[in-house]
């Protein structure tokens, strides 16, 4: 390598892959809340409420649950060649969904589609780690999620308007399928688990990534060890109850918002639809100033800082900002207090990434998936939480609500202090 080589630029090429990934991934996962509002799917199907929810939350469960065994596969197998075919599973799930009759098939399907979801951001990390140095690593996260908060921003009106256009509810999903088909031999194509293993990666970047060493993949057996390790690590149950945490919050938003704008504030169905898009889309401008907030705070402050000071400090902030609510007269003053929740908590999302790149070493998929199982276990039971804690609340139940939820931020925000990036599990 002579000193004026110029390092090749092969690793936003995979970030950008992975970025197309996550959004089929958020498209395949939101469209099926459109699909059954549709007339022709009711008309087709005629599912009672108590079967749809079964169907929306069986997802969620799946999802969960696979989150570790997934992650780990990866970290045993390789990111290329497991996220390529959870890429195809899901979609083929999503494509054979638009054939089903019934509702077992229905829950069946979505089971599957959900477990085969589970690896795709816990291997996102595993890349991430080993494409992108540690300086970099926050904003690089953060284009990852931004891909899979537009894809799930947009699912509603893609799906929607294919429903209308089609007049069909399974063409949408055949066309859903169709597309993680094609992304998926797009991905298998461009990406490569590691840097040393792409024959499009010079010397120059080699070295400006940092990657020197060949790592033995974790072995079905290191993975009892792992879970162990995982199991007495304070750090990474620190920042797993967080993320529980920071996600009953945020879950009000996708669950709970849309109804509470129409009961509360007497918003229209589709006004309240856009307002919730509104609050999401600023979301997305989270992920991206949360990467570089990472980036820069860790740049300044240190390994351990910069990846503590991002989450923290957005956590309080989303506190502060639901504390508003219960307060606000105005809808456009409570769509703005939640705004500001949905960019507070993207915004502390790319450091969540970066610090399990920093400490999974060899498990970093398996200990993404430890977490995002816990993240996910929130988001579940936050959305279960709303009705119980609305009847409970004396007087104001709103009030209880809102104020329940900062509490849960407030605790994210503290019970992360203990969280050390610099502790390395493997």
């Amino acid at each position: 390598m002579t000193s004026d080589q110029k390092p090749t630029t092969v690793r936003y090429k995979i970030i950008g892959m992975t970025m197309l990934m996550a959004f089929i991934l958020y498209l395949d996962r939101i469209c099926m809340g459109e699909v059954v509002k549709s007339v022709s799917f009711n008309r087709d199907m005629g599912l009672t409420d108590e079967q749809i929810g079964s169907i929306l939350g069986s997802f969620f469960f799946a999802y969960a649950m696979f989150q570790v065994p997934a992650g780990w596969a990866s970290d045993r197998f390789g990111a290329r060649p497991m996220l390529t075919a959870y890429i195809i599973l899901w979609s083929m799930f999503t494509l054979l969904t638009g054939f089903v009759t019934g509702f077992v098939g229905l829950l069946i399907a979505r089971l599957l589609c959900g477990a085969a979801e589970a690896g795709a951001y816990p291997t996102s990390m595993a890349l991430i780690r080993k494409w992108i140095p540690v300086q970099g690593r926050g904003s690089a996260s953060g284009m990852v999620a931004l891909g899979g908060r537009i894809g799930g921003t947009l699912a509603p009106f893609l799906t929607i308007w294919l429903i209308v256009m089609l007049g069909n509810w399974r063409m949408s999903l055949w066309i859903d399928g169709v597309i993680g088909l094609v992304i998926a031999g797009l991905f298998w194509t461009v990406v490569r688990s590691s840097p040393r293993e792409h024959p499009q990666v010079n010397d120059a970047e080699l070295a400006l990534i940092g990657t020197n060493e060949q790592e033995q993949p974790l072995s079905a057996r290191e993975l009892g060890s792992a879970l162990v390790v995982f199991s007495k690590s304070t750090s990474l149950w620190c920042i797993s109850a967080a993320q529980l945490l920071q996600n009953v919050g945020w879950g009000f938003l996708v669950t709970w918002l849309p109804t509470y704008l129409v009961k509360e504030h007497g918003v229209g169905e589709i006004e309240g639809g856009k307002m919730l898009t509104y609050v999401l889309a600023l979301g997305m401008l989270g992920q991206i100033a949360g990467g570089y907030y990472c980036d820069w705070a860790t740049r300044r402050f240190g390994l351990r800082m910069g990846r503590l000071l991002p989450m923290t400090s957005s956590m309080f902030i989303c506190a502060a900002a639901y504390m508003c609510c219960p307060f606000v007269e105005s809808t456009w003053m409570l769509i703005a207090c939640c705004a500001v929740v949905s960019f507070c908590t993207d915004l502390a999302n790319p450091a969540l990434w970066a610090f399990m790149g920093d400490v999974g070493g060899r498990a970093t998929a398996a200990a993404g998936g430890w977490g995002n199982m816990w993240g996910n276990l929130g988001a579940s039971a936050g959305a279960m939480l709303i009705p119980w804690l609305m009847h409970m609340g004396c007087g104001d139940g709103k009030t209880f609500v809102f104020f329940t939820l900062a509490g849960a931020f407030v605790l994210a925000g503290l019970i992360i202090l203990p969280v050390d990036a610099t502790k390395k599990l493997l």
